[in-house]
């Protein structure tokens, strides 16, 4: 589990962006992995996406 709240706070839309570009960064993440992400926002707003990173 990738999470960056401790260290930036709530980023609201930006919060996915933000951590996958760390990892991605960190070499947690590497191109054919399946990723899944989860959101939440204001109220009950809430996302979730299933893909695969970049080109294996």
């Amino acid at each position: 589990v990738i999470s960056n709240v401790a260290h930036y706070g709530n980023t609201s839309a930006a919060s996915i962006p933000l951590a996958l570009d760390e990892a991605v960064r960190a070499g947690q993440i590497q191109p054919g992995q399946l990723i899944a992400t989860s959101g939440f926002g204001a109220g009950l707003t809430w996302g979730a996406a299933l893909w695969r990173w970049g080109a294996p």
